[in-house]
């Protein structure tokens, strides 16, 4: 094998290490949907509804999310993305595991549950980790030695978004499974199974992050040693981190409840079929459709950019959601055309703005404050998510009910609705992005610093008793400046 080869055999599988954890995001909050329909046939739906537990099982993950990414963005930035990447990765192996042994006193039900969304809550701090610590670290990669220029986008992508595809895939596979296996009269191994499962995805990453050193950008231009001007961040990046942000949480309020309910939708479609099996193979049959739309986004994107990557996606979304929702009749007569059509309209918003916020997050912010940009954005994305798990049912019943074909088209209409609220937005305040982008930015940011009296000899990682720094950018600075933060 020539060096080129092996330099960008080396890239890309830096690349990977760093963000294929983000399948444990997928599996944990794909596996959910099928554990909840479970748990009701095990307990009872009685048990579930008296609570709220079903829609609580589902939204309590990306409340822990949420917490993982703000916190972790800061701990990205100043601490460092491999302690990050390590830290979510052990996290999320223990409170998979912790999960599948949930139990209450004396066999008590309300006691499972209520240490089950425990177990959830944590799980998510690591799994909201992964994104502002291995997505971040993973899009640094992209612009290092080894990887083609014109297909820096695409590792990206693939690395990240199609992880968490092939998460969900799995995720509803699963439990299929395992049923297959264990049958009808054992659910309780089934549905411990399906969690603990997700255990061994988290340690094998572990495993091979463990001798992986910071990026290169990371050392270059982090803001580790200094302190974050976070007057002058917010005075140059407001605008683009609020359109990010509200497209990220449209589209999560969109992908997230469509794809946590497939299951419940497909049974309203098939006239609320008894057999678990059915409900799981068509639910993975559906979430196979997430797969050819990331795949297909990751080809394009370095040709379109991931702005017009991310608006095709959207409006193709939109289209799809608005012939759903008018030929819903039709379709439900034919429960392979509603799943044939129902994962296209998935497979467009995977295409779009799954592969390309994420891109867009990381590869328009600076190294310095990259981990809590990224944190932020999609924070804001995973309210969205949470948000929509608790309103999705509310919407149906709204609209009618699940029983009512209202009920089941009205989710439709306002979600392609809001798709092109998203497109819109992001024709308008959201820039497109060159390749090499990082590298731009990282050079613009500094010399915005250096134009504000901003101290850059402190950026980058300590080297020999210095900092690790751009010279170019220090001579640019003529004298060393007061640093406006102290």
């Amino acid at each position: 094998m020539s060096e080129v080869k092996q330099s960008r055999l080396k890239g890309v599988a830096l690349i990977f290490a760093c963000g294929t954890a983000l399948f444990s995001d997928g599996y944990a909050n794909g596996v959910i949907g099928n554990v909840t329909t479970l748990l009701g046939r095990v307990y009872g739906a009685e048990a579930l509804d008296k609570s709220n537990y079903s829609v609580t099982l589902r939204s309590v993950t990306f409340a822990g999310t949420i917490v993982g990414m703000i916190l972790f963005g800061y701990l990205s930035d100043k601490i460092g993305r491999k302690f990050g990447m390590m830290s979510a990765a052990l996290i999320v192996a223990f409170f998979s595991a912790l999960s599948a042994c949930s139990s209450g006193a004396n066999g008590s039900v309300s006691g499972l549950l209520a240490m089950l969304t425990a177990c959830r809550f944590l799980l998510g701090i690591g799994v909201g980790a992964e994104y502002p610590c291995g997505s971040v670290a993973a899009s640094e990669q992209t612009e290092g030695a080894g990887v083609a220029r014109n297909a820096q986008h695409r590792w990206f992508v693939l690395a990240t978004n199609s992880m968490i595809d092939l998460g969900f895939v799995i995720s509803s596979f699963t439990p299929l499974v395992l049923y297959w296996i264990f049958g009808q009269n054992h659910l309780r191994a089934v549905w411990r199974g399906s969690l603990f499962l997700g255990t061994f995805p988290a340690i094998a990453i572990l495993i091979w992050r463990w001798t992986i050193d910071e990026p290169e950008r990371y050392k270059k231009d982090s803001m580790k040693h200094a302190k974050i001007p976070y007057v002058l961040v917010i005075r140059r990046y407001w605008v683009s981190l609020a359109a990010i942000s509200v497209v990220w949480f449209l589209y999560n309020f969109i992908v997230y409840p469509f794809g946590l309910y497939s299951a419940t939708i497909t049974n309203n479609v098939s006239g609320n079929a008894e057999s678990i099996a059915f409900i799981f193979g068509w639910n993975t049959v559906i979430n196979l459709f997430y797969i050819p739309g990331t795949i297909t986004g990751a080809l394009i994107v370095d040709r379109l950019g991931p702005k017009w990557t991310m608006i095709l996606g959207l409006v193709s979304q939109a289209v799809i959601g608005f012939i759903m929702s008018s030929l819903y009749e039709r379709l439900t007569n034919n429960i392979a055309a509603f799943a044939v059509v129902y994962g296209i309209f998935l497979s467009f918003g995977e295409l779009g703005p799954g592969n390309c916020l994420g891109l867009l997050a990381s590869k328009t912010s600076p190294t310095g404050v990259r981990g809590q940009f990224y944190g932020v954005a999609a924070a804001v994305g995973k309210l969205g998510a949470f948000v929509g798990t608790w309103v999705f049912p509310e919407i149906i019943d709204a609209f009618g009910g699940a029983s009512t074909t209202r009920g089941n088209t009205g989710p439709f209409w306002i979600g392609s609705g809001m798709a092109i609220a998203s497109a819109l937005i992001t024709f308008f305040f959201i820039k497109p992005l060159d390749h090499d982008g990082m590298d731009k930015e990282d050079a613009a940011f500094r010399e915005y610093l250096v134009a504000h009296g901003y101290d850059v000899s402190q950026m980058g990682l300590k080297v020999g008793g210095g900092s690790q720094t751009r010279e170019s950018d220090l001579e640019a600075s003529g004298e060393k400046k007061t640093t406006l933060a102290e």
